[in-house]
């Protein structure tokens, strides 16, 4: 299979836009002066106010027959024109909540299915550019009760979608999500930010920070 590649740009008017749009913002700042911003927004967003869900998928096995795990998903984005390492993610439909969201897009994109015996964790809604966009999540987290061994079943994707998925021990994410970063891949910044936390707790914990 041929690489993905951007093969050309133009700019895209408002009126021609299906996914997002472009607003100037009249605002007066905390002194009172008026001032503009230009912003984006997603032309999705549902009654839920959430415009889309992060998952996190902690795997376990029940004969603890391999590490505490999670997955992570590859994907070409034509943005930044490069494959982006990300956890799994996805829009909110109509009349879905943000559980259901994430619970149907793990299933979809890396073919894992959440354990419904235990509750999902949800974030409060989250923001991750708020200088250029409203666009808003949540993170989910669920959990992936497998019976022994890893297993990589197979994911359920939409026409056009290219995802690679893997599974990496959370003890490790930070560690491989670096060693993407020097192999010219581009890791999401939300993805990042928890690798680090995790990593970061773990030397707190064990008395290696500062």
């Amino acid at each position: 299979m041929p690489a993905a590649k951007v093969i050309s740009e133009e700019l895209l008017d408002n009126k021609d836009a299906k996914w997002i749009r472009l607003k100037k913002i009249h605002y007066t700042d905390q002194d009172g002066k008026h001032r503009l911003w230009e912003s984006a927004e997603r032309t999705t967003r549902k009654d839920s106010g959430i415009d889309g869900v992060g998952v996190l998928a902690v795997l376990r096995s029940k004969t603890k027959a391999f590490p505490l795990s999670t997955v992570i998903i590859e994907q070409y984005r034509p943005p930044l024109d490069n494959i982006v390492i990300e956890l799994p993610a996805g829009l909110v439909d109509a009349g879905e909540t943000a559980e259901a969201a994430a619970i149907r897009e793990l299933k979809e994109e890396t073919g894992y299915e959440a354990d419904l015996s235990t509750e999902p964790e949800s974030s409060p809604i989250v923001v991750s550019d708020p200088g250029m966009t409203n666009a808003n999540m949540k993170l989910v987290v669920v959990s992936v009760l497998l019976e022994d061994k890893l297993e990589t079943p197979t994911p359920h994707l939409d026409d056009g979608e290219h995802i690679i998925t893997r599974v990496v021990e959370l003890d490790q994410l930070d560690s491989e999500l670096k060693a993407y970063n020097k192999k010219g891949f581009v890791v999401d910044a939300r993805l990042s930010h928890f690798a680090a936390g995790y990593a970061m707790a773990k030397r707190i914990s064990g008395g290696t920070f500062p």
